[in-house]
């Protein structure tokens, strides 16, 4: 599979880049800044410089076409205010959809955030995170011309992975690291039969494999 990553040096991007290129995929990472790129080939993806927050659809399907499936794993971090929550979390997803469609891309996985919801209320710089990611998410589930997934992790931790997770429609709150989210993510990509799925990922007791089999199943 030929599998192309929006926010290709985030921190779950590269270790999924890690685990699709071992397993044989062909994998490209786009990228803002030139000098990321060299962690990108370490984990064996091919850098894609391109900023999505000034790229326009066409821009972006160029690096689509041909492709097998499409994961958005961008955001605009911690350090970000609600500016860039809006044109990250929110306005570049919404491009990177748009993009796919154009460029006839079906499989599309969005690594979004536990409590995304366009209606949550609030003044903080998290709640315009949260509105955003919700945002988003409701245009993307809009898309008929996708197959698409949702995945949203709960609290993220660099802890080792353990394999071993809670995947469901609605699992509540909990932590997860971002090795487990990575490998989720990765199963995701090849089961389409989780398409039109949203779903919650916590640290759990059902190894991934099965998990992800379990709610395509559903």
């Amino acid at each position: 599979m030929r599998i192309v990553i929006a926010g290709g040096h985030g921190q779950i991007a590269l270790r999924l880049e890690r685990l699709l290129s071992a397993r044989g995929d062909e994998v490209a990472g786009i990228i803002r800044k030139a000098e990321q790129g060299d962690d990108l080939r370490a984990a064996g993806a091919e850098p894609v410089l391109l900023d999505l927050e000034s790229a326009s659809a066409e821009d972006v399907a160029e690096h689509l076409r041909g492709a097998d499936a499409a994961v958005f794993a961008a955001g605009a971090g911690p350090g970000s205010g609600s500016a860039r929550k809006d044109t990250v979390d929110r306005g570049a997803a919404v491009l990177f959809a748009d993009a796919a469609v154009r460029a006839g891309v079906r499989r599309f996985v969005v690594v979004s955030g536990m409590g995304a919801d366009p209606a949550h209320q609030g003044g903080e710089v998290f709640d315009a995170y949260l509105r955003a990611k919700g945002e988003a998410d409701a245009y993307v589930t809009g898309q008929s011309a996708l197959d698409w997934t949702i995945l949203r992790p709960g609290a993220l931790t660099d802890a080792p992975g353990t394999g071993l997770v809670r995947l469901e429609a609605h699992t509540g709150r909990g932590a997860i690291t971002r090795d487990d989210v990575a490998a989720v993510l990765a199963e995701l990509v090849d089961t389409s039969a989780t398409a039109g799925l949203t779903l919650e990922l916590i640290g759990g007791s059902t190894p991934v494999s099965v998990a992800v089999k379990s709610v395509a199943g559903n």
